[in-house]
């Protein structure tokens, strides 16, 4: 199993009129943590493409436990539990300043080579590093 945290501030523009952050922005702290969890391995989502495989997210659950508030400091913790193939599926833990569980999700991505539109198994240096994990 494979896990990684990163910390978000909700900004002002990411919020209602009641100060917690606007349901549709939680996919985007979903894609920061998928980011940046790829960049701690030492690859990148640039890299991915450069390689010619793209990354579509084929599904999306979300569940909501508390609001994420405005200014607060929210911890994303990505978790893969089984090494992909041609899709990957991440988990997501989000946590408040106090450290409570506010928000699970999960997405489903394809690996497509981007020449044929076709799925393709994932980049094997990306399984290289992820290996480690799964032993």
């Amino acid at each position: 199993m494979f896990q990684y945290t990163t910390k978000l501030r909700v900004r002002y523009g990411e919020t209602d009129q009641m100060g917690y952050m606007y349901y549709g922005n939680y996919a985007e702290f979903f894609e920061v943590g998928r980011v940046e969890m790829l960049r701690s391995t030492g690859l990148t989502y640039r890299w991915m493409e450069e390689t010619g495989i793209m990354m579509p997210v084929l599904e999306m659950k979300c569940r909501y436990l508390k609001p994420a508030l405005y200014d607060e400091e929210i911890s994303v913790r990505v978790t893969i539990e089984k090494m992909p193939g041609v899709k990957i599926h991440f988990k997501y833990e989000l946590f408040n300043e106090k450290e409570e569980l506010i928000h699970v999700g999960e997405t489903l991505l394809a690996f497509i080579n981007m020449k044929t539109g076709r799925p393709s198994l994932a980049p094997q240096e990306f399984l290289d590093q992820l290996k480690p994990y799964f032993e």
